[in-house]
C-alpha cells in the first residue's frame, strides 16, 4: 500500500525552487549566540583559552566578536588556564613529560606549564609509576622482551628514563623473587 502525502498549498506568490534566505542576526544576537555555545562547550569539559578560542572561531569568523565574548566568559570566572593546567598536573599514572605535552598541545603557556610542573611532587610521581609498573608487571611478561615493552609503555605514560630503568630493575626482581618463593605444585612435585 503506498502512502499518500498530505496537500500543503504553497503559499502565493513562492516558486518551488526558490528557498527563503535565513534571517541574519544582529551582533548582539550574534554575540548572545556564541556566549551560550561557550557555556554549553565548558560545561561539557573544561577547556583552555586556547581551546575555547579555536572552537568558537571555527562557528562564528570575526575574531573581535570571539575575543569579547571570551573576556566575558574570563569575567564571570568561568575560563581559568590556570586550573586546566593544576587539573593536568594532579592526573595520576602520567609522568610530568606527558602533562607537559597535553598543557602545550591545549594552547597553556610555557611558564605557566612550567610552575604546575615545579608543584609535582617527585615522590609521589615516582611512587605513582611504581605503582603502574607493579599493576602492569603481568601483562608485560606475555611479551619476548618484558622490560622493553614495559619501558616503552611507561615512556609514553610522560615518566622520563632516569626514573623508569631503576624501577624496572625492581620490579622485575620482585616478580623473580616471588616466582621463585611460590610453593611448587603438584605438576612440579610430579616431575621430580
Amino acid at each position: 500500500m503506498t502512502s499518500r502525502r498530505k496537500y500543503r498549498p504553497r503559499p502565493e506568490g513562492t516558486s518551488p525552487d526558490v528557498t527563503p534566505e535565513p534571517r541574519v542576526l544582529s551582533e548582539g544576537e550574534q554575540r548572545e549566540q556564541l556566549l551560550m555555545y561557550a557555556f554549553r562547550a565548558l560545561g561539557q569539559r573544561a577547556l583552555s583559552e586556547a581551546e575555547l578560542r579555536g572552537r568558537m572561531l571555527r562557528r562564528q569568523p570575526d575574531p573581535e566578536l570571539v575575543s569579547g565574548v571570551l573576556e566575558r566568559v574570563r569575567e564571570l570566572g568561568y575560563l581559568n588556564d590556570e586550573q586546566v593546567a593544576q587539573a593536568e598536573a594532579r592526573r595520576r599514572g602520567v609522568g610530568s613529560g606527558r602533562v607537559r605535552q597535553k598543557l602545550r598541545q591545549r594552547g597553556v603557556e610555557n611558564q605557566l606549564i612550567e610552575e604546575v610542573l615545579a608543584e609535582r611532587d617527585p615522590e609521589a610521581e615516582a611512587e605513582d609509576a611504581r605503582t603502574l609498573l607493579t599493576r602492569r608487571w603481568p601483562s608485560f611478561q606475555r611479551a619476548p622482551d618484558p622490560q622493553k615493552r614495559a619501558f616503552a609503555f611507561m615512556l609514553r605514560r610522560g615518566y622520563s628514563s632516569s626514573l623508569i630503568w631503576p624501577l624496572l630493575r625492581e620490579v622485575a626482581a620482585e616478580h623473580l623473587a616471588e616466582q621463585q618463593t611460590e610453593e611448587p605444585t603438584d605438576w612440579d612435585e610430579e616431575a621430580e
